[in-house]
């Protein structure tokens, strides 16, 4: 058994999202301890920003007159489908950064898309954990309700696109603890911290088949 596990957070010690997963992460251990974990972490170690356009060029160019450039960069998009077609359970940690998805996680999605081609589920069927995590509140009748332009995303794209069996973990107000002016919403925050940890606990046994 393998589990990919994919981190997204710039700020890893205090990351609510690896927080969230490794509870999930530790639900698969437990009831596989002999299985492989592939970990990628695209905050402390983010993929070449021009990777994917390497990539795409690369890919409608014979292969006789690609450049270096665009030989790495279809080798590394080719790397990238592989490590998630060969999962056999999926942990995806991805924090909204500037009420969308982050440059680097973005850059990953496009080279996965490049090295798979842009209509393979190649997800299907495979249990996904997906864990999003918001610093402020953008449900509805909040400030910022429709802010978030992450989550549809996300879901298009390992949902939709990849056809993964697909779980949905989303924190919001992990700044309260630590931002002036949100005082008043910790309670609320410490409240949704524990039903993603609770989600992310059940959700691993899911993914481990137990």
């Amino acid at each position: 058994m393998n589990l990919f596990r994919l981190d997204g957070s710039i700020f890893p010690s205090v990351s609510s999202s690896a927080e969230i997963a490794d509870r999930a992460e530790a639900e698969w251990t437990a009831a596989h301890p002999d299985g492989g974990v592939n970990r990628r972490h695209l905050g402390t170690d983010p993929l070449p920003a021009d990777a994917w356009v390497h990539a795409t060029v690369g890919s409608g160019t014979p292969e006789p007159e690609r450049t270096p450039a665009q030989n790495e960069a279809l080798a590394l998009a080719a790397r990238l489908a592989g490590e998630l077609e060969s999962a056999d359970a999926v942990i995806l940690a991805v924090p909204m950064y500037n009420y969308g998805v982050s440059q680097h996680f973005k850059t990953w999605v496009d080279l996965v898309i490049a090295g798979a081609g842009p209509t393979n589920p190649l997800l299907k069927g495979v249990p996904t954990a997906l864990v999003t995590t918001a610093g402020g509140g953008y449900g509805p009748g909040t400030p910022r309700e429709g802010w978030d332009h992450s989550t549809p995303y996300l879901e298009r794209v390992v949902g939709d696109l990849w056809q993964a069996d697909l779980t949905l973990i989303k924190c919001e107000l992990t700044l309260a603890a630590t931002t002036p002016g949100m005082e008043g919403l910790r309670d609320l925050a410490e409240q949704q911290r524990t039903r993603a940890l609770d989600a992310a606990r059940d959700t691993g046994r899911v993914l481990a088949g137990v």
